[in-house]
This record gives structure tokens, sequence and C-alpha cells, in this order.
């Protein structure tokens, strides 16, 4: 329906009407899905890409409204190329396990549907046209926080017919505030999935972030990491399943000890935060702002030099791909706001 050339002379016109300076733009790709009229542009590299989207996005904007789209997704043909060589090395990684899991075999699928519709890759219409045999025994214990990805990572697991069960270590409301506990409500009853909640005292690690000298991030992941194992272990459950997003590639999973595995899910399929945006949001869940929780906010006022290592956190992120720069910036502006 499109062609390079007609997007090209789209945006030199918007960026002329709107005052930007002419630049020599080159589109590698370009993708059009007539049933839910979303256009995507793969261009050749960043620099080509933040040309067409435009200062303030007003570009794309002018664009997606001219031709009448539901909506533009601008990529640059390098982030392909990373994404394609993790989906590669997960898939390889997950193959190569003596594991025969259900879940694992479906996650495997995606990730070769993924591979083959790189550009165009919905998990909405995965979804919607692929319905999987879900497992009769339960194959993993989902770490569940009531954010995004591990909301994500539980509505993954799900679909996929691992046939999980959620759990939530709760330290108290200073960590695990109500409306982290409405999210988790929600998502359970929609999925129909079962959910515990584990108590445990931090008290020794938010004395220990009061004295400015530990930043809490390490030690509470650490300690909500070996709750979660050892609830696997008790009641013999082969996976546990975390939203890391890092972990990409031949890292996506790792074995904890004989017998036990951790699956970090999001990692595994490469995953930005914007593709899991679009797969929660039918689910209702409360948006919940900014980055970290309660502990960690006190600890920024108290210490305003600890903003430094919870910055560096977000920029891993972002220089693994799944943040975008204008996402970063916005969870690093979050910090200030409360100065």
């Amino acid at each position: 329906m499109f062609t390079k050339e007609f997007i090209l002379n789209e945006v030199s016109q918007i960026r002329d009407e709107i005052g930007h300076d002419k630049v020599n733009i080159f589109i590698e790709e370009l993708y059009f899905s007539e049933k839910t009229n979303e256009l995507w542009i793969i261009t050749e590299d960043r620099p080509d890409k933040s040309a067409i989207i435009g200062k303030g996005g007003w570009v794309v904007g002018k664009l997606r409204e001219k031709l009448g789209l539901e909506s533009i997704h601008v990529e640059s043909y390098g982030d392909f190329l990373n994404k394609e060589y993790k989906l590669k090395l997960s898939k390889k990684t997950i193959s190569n396990l003596d594991l025969d899991l259900m879940g694992l075999k479906n996650l495997e699928k995606t990730i070769e549907n993924k591979l083959e519709n790189i550009y165009s890759f919905s998990f909405d219409d995965y979804f919607n046209e692929n319905e999987f045999e879900e497992s009769s025994d339960i194959e993993a214990v989902v770490a569940l926080s009531g954010g995004v990805d591990s909301s994500f990572s539980l509505i993954l697991a799900k679909k996929l017919g691992f046939n999980p069960i959620a759990v939530t270590v709760d330290p108290g409301t200073i960590i695990l505030p109500k409306q982290f506990k409405n999210n988790i409500k929600l998502i359970t009853e929609s999925l129909n999935i079962k959910h515990e909640y584990i108590k445990s005292d931090y008290s020794e690690i938010i004395e220990e972030s009061f004295t400015g000298k530990v930043h809490p991030c390490g030690r509470c992941s650490k300690n909500t990491g070996e709750l979660v194992k050892q609830y696997a272990k008790d009641n013999e459950i082969p996976l546990i399943v975390f939203g890391d997003m890092l972990a990409t590639g031949s890292q996506c999973i790792n074995m904890q000890e004989d017998s036990l595995y951790r699956l970090n899910l999001p990692a595994s399929l490469s995953v930005g935060k914007q593709e899991i945006k679009s797969l929660i949001r039918t689910y209702d869940l409360n948006e919940i702002k900014g980055f970290g929780c309660p502990l960690l906010y006190e600890v920024h006022r108290k210490f305003p030099y600890m903003k430094k290592f919870s910055i560096q956190r977000i920029l891993r992120e972002t220089r693994s791909g799944a943040l975008e720069p204008g996402e970063a910036l916005n969870l690093i502006w979050s910090f200030y706001k409360i100065d």
C-alpha cells in the first residue's frame, strides 16, 4: 500500500511545514497491517529514526494523522539485528535444555514465530491466533510484584501453558504498597491463577538502607529471589519465573541448583517496555508511575547521592534496548519531582 518513496516524501513535507532542518533519510523496510491499520517504518539507522519521529514526536504524529493510521512504529534496522541475535541465542539455550516442560516447548515456538515476524510481531495478535495446551502439572512459580514486568511474565506463563502459580513476597507497605496489591488481585483473578503471599521481615534491609551506605534494590532483589526459590523447592516446582528484562540470550534461563531453573521470561523474548504495556493494557491494571517502591523514594529523599545508582539501573535497561531513551528520561526525571 505504501512505498518508501511515498513515506519519505510525506515526511519531508511535514518537516518543512513545521520548520525542521532538511536531512537525508533512509528507510530499510516498510510493513503495513491492514488488520490493525498500523505501519512499521524500519530505518537504516537511529538518526533516520529520529528524523522521522521529529522533535517531540511532531513529525510522526502528523504523518499518522495525515495517513489516517491507528499507529506508526518507527524502529532502526540495527536495533532489530541486535534483537534477532538475542532471540537466536535464547532459542538455542532453551532448545538445549534437558527439560521436558510444555511451557518451554511453547516458549520456543513463540521465539521462532517472533524471529519469523521480527518487524511486526504482536503478542496480542499471536495469542489471539495461537492457543496453547496447558500443562496438567504446575511447571512454574511466578514472582509477582504487581508491576508491569512481573504482570507481563504471569500473562505469558499462563498463555504459554506453564500452568503457573503466583507468589508475592510481602515485606510491608514501604516496599509493597496497596496499589501493587490491587494489581496483584486484578491480574490473578483475571487469569484464574492461584496466588499466595509470602510474609517476610525486611526490617534489616530497611534499616541498612536508611544508613545511606547501601542501595536497597540489590539486597531486596536477592532476598526476594531466595524466598521464591525456597517456595519452588518446597513444592517441587521446576521453574521460577521473574520479570527480568536484562538477562537476555544465553542468560535467559539458568540452573539454580539440581532440578530447579530460573527463567527470565521477558528477557527470553527480548521484549521492550512498549511490548509489555501493549499486552497488559486489556487487564485494567493501575498505572504505577516512576521507578521503584516507596522505600527507594524515601532513600532518594534522605540521601540524594543514592539516585546515581538508581539511574545506573535505568541506563542498563536503556543500553539493552528494553527502554527507549525517552522512557528512561521520564523515569530519571521522576526522581527529582519529589525534591
